[in-house]
């Protein structure tokens, strides 16, 4: 099969609006966390959220434009713009129906679908619905938008898995690459749920964090005072290339990826399996793809949401899997630092994790200050601060409602 390899990134994110700030935010240990500036919180349960910061769409877009776009569209764009420029992409000189857009947003345009149906409930009944409704809540139409703006005509849809959407968007874009349909996929994800109906409906799971007055600390994985995670928001864009073509045209070369894996926990709507089943052979499958043995992993990126059950879960898997060599190797949840981008999630923690090969730092799982005893105290969750570390492979795991699994095997590009 074609080698795929990483030529160009892009993140907005709660703690950075590009590459740049994304990153150094999360080597320093940045909180994304602040009181939520979108709505008026006075009666729901929890009232922070990890916003983007000074996000004005006038600044990206013209008005009229703006307004034919959600915000989690809107992210998409700016995310994937930077991507390509960062991958040096000279798109005029390339045959744009050999490049795709695989894009995932668990949720989509969940604000547009909002703010219609209140508009159209407070109203006289008159069906009074925007031209742009439709188009601005389907998930598929960052994909489409994106592809649209460049002219690529290659595979071009949209993966909906829940918060392992944006990872499953990378590995399908992995796959056609592989099987030659394509020799360049822009891939990632977005999302835009901090709004009355996104806080609103995870609060009545009991699945965010309540933490009002400490909320600036509330997203804490694997500590034993997590009470569930902080929602995010933003985009990550990958650029992925055969390559051979990368290789050809010169290009800058960030990580390759070599394994990926997809499973089910076929148990539950929202609880992980409690011995973390699915999370077990999602990396073990991936590992087998990637052929490296579990002593060659030196860090994992986890889906870690700091939710009670998630946590345990995934940290009982990676023993399962890595036996003794899990006490070698550094785990670690950026969560902790952006909240929790759902459908978005996978892309910029594939980010974090290319980051940490590239230059060998393992970002932090900030906010740990009380260990819990379901959790192996011999695993290195990097706690609080950032950690020197040759990374010659990584694994990225994200997990999500309804038992979707999906881990991808990151390796250090060749010099």
């Amino acid at each position: 099969m074609r080698r795929v390899v990483v030529t160009g990134l892009g993140a907005l994110t709660p703690v950075g609006n590009n590459l740049h700030e994304y990153w150094e935010g999360l080597k320093n240990g940045i909180s994304g966390c602040d009181m939520i500036t979108r709505f008026n919180t006075e009666k729901f349960k929890t009232k922070f959220a990890c916003e983007i910061k000074g996000y004005d769409s006038q600044k990206y877009f013209d008005r009229k434009e703006a307004n034919k776009l959600d915000l989690f569209t809107q992210y998409a764009l700016i995310a994937s713009e930077e991507a390509i420029a960062d991958s040096g992409l000279e798109i005029d000189k390339i045959d744009k129906s050999r490049i795709g857009v695989i894009w995932a947003s668990g949720i989509g345009g969940i604000e547009t679908f909002y703010l219609a149906i209140k508009g159209y409930l407070e109203g006289d009944g008159t069906p009074r619905f925007s031209p742009f409704f439709i188009p601005k809540m389907i998930g598929d139409i960052a994909a489409g938008s994106i592809s649209i703006k460049y002219g690529f005509t290659g595979p071009n849809f949209c993966t909906v898995s829940a918060c392992a959407s944006s990872t499953n968007a990378i590995i399908d874009a992995v796959n056609y690459i592989r099987w030659g349909k394509a020799e360049i996929i822009v891939t990632g994800g977005s999302e835009a749920a901090i709004n009355e109906p996104g806080i609103g409906g995870f609060n009545s799971m009991q699945a965010l964090s309540t933490n009002n007055a400490e909320y600036k600390e509330a997203s804490r994985p694997f500590d034993l005072t997590r009470d569930g995670f902080v929602m995010g928001e933003g985009a990550g864009a990958l650029i992925l290339e055969d390559y051979e073509f990368a290789k050809a045209r010169g290009a800058k070369i960030y990580a390759e990826i070599i394994g990926t894996g997809m499973t089910a926990d076929a148990f539950h709507l929202t609880a992980p399996h409690p011995e973390g089943l699915g999370a077990s052979n999602v990396m073990r499958f991936a590992l087998q793809e990637a052929k490296l043995e579990p002593k060659d992993i030196d860090y994992i990126n986890v889906h870690g949401t700091a939710t009670p059950l998630g946590d345990i879960s995934e940290a009982k898997a990676i023993v399962s899997v890595f036996g003794e060599s899990a006490y070698k190797l550094n785990i670690s949840s950026t969560k902790s630092m952006t909240g929790h981008l759902l459908g978005a999630a996978g892309a910029i923690e594939a980010i974090a994790s290319i980051m940490a090969l590239v230059e060998d730092i393992v970002p932090p799982t900030i906010n740990f200050k009380v260990p819990d005893p379901g959790i192996d105290p011999k695993l290195n969750i990097t706690p609080n601060t950032a950690q020197k570390r040759k990374v010659n492979a990584a694994i990225s795991n994200t997990f999500g409602f309804g038992g979707h699994n999906a881990s991808i095997v990151l390796k250090k590009a060749e010099v």
